[in-house]
């Protein structure tokens, strides 16, 4: 192979003599090519020589890359990338790099959010009837005093909260409360209550193994939901809810029934629980709309098959819509959230209120922030040392085979956990991945197409990712062949020590939602997530300035990485960005995920859940005094 396609570089005599040409200058045209051919040739044993010295290549590359000045406008609108509505950019090859689009535009849509957060109660009074076209639920003043004293920021990014809650208001009350009493019946599940006379309780619980849940810490999340209310109990007003002790939703939605309730909940009526239409059986495919591409009318659902390898580049700009699989059906096919279940359960023929932590676009059920996996900040980090003296740049995963059952029937192959560590320790035939900072065109750098490089060369030099520990999830004889088929590494420290020398580290889904986000978000490291899970914290966080969004089909996970990591010798770097959104995350996960923040936002969904619950919602909402 050409080792000047390995790195991505391209060279065009003609065009770098084409402004002397023009000045009719042609009798040194000769002379002129034949030293750019030698430079090249110099150039190019000087890039690839393993000894020479990378901060000599990074200062040079980080010289000369466009980052986030005002290139993207100097170009022609025929070089512009594409937003499309599924949340993701599609890569324009005359265009200049993507993901300096997004770092741009991200800052910037994080600066706004922050300028226009509310000051004041009246303020914030004032942005959520804007927002949400009601008035806020009774208690909101408390709510806003508690917030501000614990100084926590952007007051007004609660939007999750609406979109979970608001199918709930097209229900009546009291078609609600007989579904959460059934909800109460139904295993695994446990109420807690408040009410006049007791603080928040338990009332009972619904275990579906009455000999085993106390070992398998199933009320855990009880005793991590009380402690995050203390400090708020004497302001939370009376509730009663049911809650599931497990890592992922279980009501799935149809979608029909869902917009029933949206569209009553618009127009300030009530559904008629018996006129609701019929669900469809399509399984997951249920909750998505008729001619999505989730649901296409034809060919009938078919998720049977893994999808074919995607051949389009694109990157997320909106991580919630990245995250829908009825805009991108390959998910149903790529994660274990859907793959144990095959094309999936029979939808619900009604919302019914249940809170869980974790849930998907197709789900109702109500998201919870947890302690789960959550650490508190220290200072300093002994385990995370800063980014200037961090060592291996190799992007890192460890974790288990958790997800989903390992047999014979079962689809593991293709879940998100199997298919990267697979995905890693491929070393056959080649890849095509864009190396930044090579393509020059009339003042901006193109993009390019790519360049192919073989994955024997590119992966057990880039990629530091494997699975620890041992097999789960199956039977001996089938976890001494998940044994041959993996490499297996030692379990890691759970501080996170030994990752912590690592620059650029990926956080993929486990069983549910990652525990792991929260401490690799203060490692003072470059986080690459890739996730199916919309969780709580999603519309206070912003993808590009304190983390780096990734595809669940980790279709865009190499020219990520290398757009940040630069190419085998660091050609094409952007280390002053990587540091940057390292930092930030550091900074965000200290500021926005404290204790306290999930307190603050726990607290306003139980205003917000209460009220929707109450025979007299109008009686519940906030009303400013004077």
């Amino acid at each position: 192979m050409d080792k000047g396609r390995l790195h991505g570089r391209t060279a065009t005599p003609a065009s770098l003599t084409s402004s002397f040409l023009a000045k009719g200058l042609r009798r040194r045209f000769t002379l002129l090519l034949l030293i750019v051919i030698v430079g090249i040739y110099f150039g190019r044993l000087l890039q690839l020589t393993p000894n020479s010295s990378r901060s000599n290549v990074r200062d040079h590359r980080e010289a000369r890359c466009d980052t986030l000045g005002s290139a993207d406008d100097e170009q022609p609108i025929s070089a512009h990338h594409t937003y499309l509505p599924n949340g993701l950019l599609h890569v324009n090859p005359d265009g200049i790099h993507p993901i300096l689009e997004l770092v741009k535009k991200a800052e910037e849509e994080w600066e706004k959010k922050l300028d226009r957060a509310s000051r004041t109660l009246e303020e914030a009074v004032v942005e959520y009837k804007r927002r949400y076209k009601r008035d806020p639920p009774e208690g909101f003043d408390d709510w806003w005093d508690f917030a501000h004293e614990m100084e926590v920021q952007l007051p007004d990014e609660y939007d999750t909260i609406y979109r979970e809650l608001e199918p709930f208001w097209g229900m009546d009350p009291k078609d609600l409360a007989e579904l959460l009493a059934i909800e109460e019946t139904k295993p695994d599940s446990f109420t807690l209550a408040k009410n006049e006379t007791h603080d928040t309780h338990l009332v009972t619980t619904a275990f579906s193994d009455p000999e085993t849940w106390e070992e398998r810490g199933l009320l855990r999340g009880m005793k991590e939901i009380r402690d995050l209310l203390d400090t708020v109990e004497p302001a939370l007003p009376p509730f009663r809810a049911v809650f599931s002790p497990h890592g992922t939703a279980n009501l799935l939605s149809d979608y029909n029934v869902r917009r029933a309730c949206l569209d009553a909940a618009g127009e300030n009526r009530y559904v008629e629980l018996s006129k609701l239409p019929k669900p469809a059986r399509l399984g997951f495919a249920s909750a998505c709309p008729p001619g999505s591409p989730g649901r296409p009318d034809e060919p009938p659902v078919n998720h049977s098959h893994r999808p074919p390898p995607r051949t389009d580049r694109t990157f997320i700009f909106d991580h919630r819509l990245s995250m829908d699989p009825c805009r991108h059906p390959h998910i149903f096919r790529n994660h274990a959230q859907y793959l144990a279940h095959d094309v999936g359960t029979t939808p619900q023929p009604t919302a019914a209120p249940r809170f869980t932590y974790s849930t998907t676009a197709l789900f109702h059920d109500i998201q919870l922030p947890s302690f789960l996996g959550w650490t508190p900040e220290t200072s300093p980090r002994v385990d995370d040392p800063l980014w200037e003296s961090k060592t291996d740049e190799r992007l890192h995963w460890r974790g288990s085979n958790i997800g989903m059952a390992y047999t014979d029937s079962t689809q593991w192959r293709d879940s998100h956990r199997s298919r990267l560590v697979s995905w890693a320790h491929d070393i056959n035939g080649t890849v095509n991945v864009l190396i930044p900072g090579y393509v020059e065109d009339e003042g901006w750098k193109r993009v390019g197409h790519g360049t192919v490089v073989s994955k024997a060369l590119l992966n057990p030099a880039m990629l530091d990712i494997a699975f620890s520990g041992t097999p789960r999830g199956c039977d001996l004889q089938y976890c001494r062949y998940l044994e041959t088929q993996f490499e297996w590494r030692k379990n890691q420290d759970a501080n996170g020590k030994e990752a912590g020398n690592h620059k650029y580290i990926l956080d993929v889904d486990g069983k549910g939602w990652s525990k792991d986000f929260k401490r690799l978000m203060s490692s003072n490291s470059v986080i690459f997530k890739s996730t199916a899970y919309p969780e709580w914290w999603l519309d206070r966080s912003q993808p590009w300035v304190h983390y780096v969004p990734i595809k669940v089909d980790y279709s865009d996970l190499y020219d990520a990485y290398f757009f940040f990591r630069g190419g085998l010798y660091g050609e094409g770097n952007h280390d002053h960005l990587a540091k940057k959104i390292a930092y930030a995350g550091r900074e965000w996960s200290k500021t926005f995920w404290r204790e306290e923040d999930m307190t603050v936002y726990l607290f306003r969904l139980l205003l917000e859940y209460a009220r929707v619950m109450h025979p007299d919602r109008e009686s519940k909402s906030y009303k400013p005094t004077g």
